[in-house]
């Protein structure tokens, strides 16, 4: 679930991204760059109102490279954000 800095509670509340699927939409797609555990992967949501960018950023390891944030034994972070490119909050309708 995360907080108010990453995971889900993080960019449903700050980059209105309320469906799975939003973030799928990138995921799907190989990451466009890797940087150690740390990956960014981008997609596209097409709707009436046009074409969006969407990114998501993962964490696939235990820990946060700046060691904030822990998992837990065996566990990985998953994705830490995700948000609409040029915009501090989604458009509503990507929602639908």
């Amino acid at each position: 679930m995360g907080n108010s800095e990453l995971g889900w509670k993080h960019f449903s509340a700050k980059h209105n991204i309320k469906k799975c699927a939003i973030v799928n939409t990138a995921l799907k797609n190989h990451p466009v760059s890797k940087d150690g555990s740390s990956f960014t992967y981008e997609g596209h949501v097409f709707g009436a109102d046009g074409r969006i960018k969407v990114i998501a950023k993962v964490q696939y390891s235990r820990r946060t490279t700046d060691g904030r944030y822990d998992a837990g034994a065996g566990q990985k972070i998953g994705v830490i954000t995700a948000y609409c490119v040029g915009m501090n909050r989604c458009p509503s309708w990507i929602n639908e």
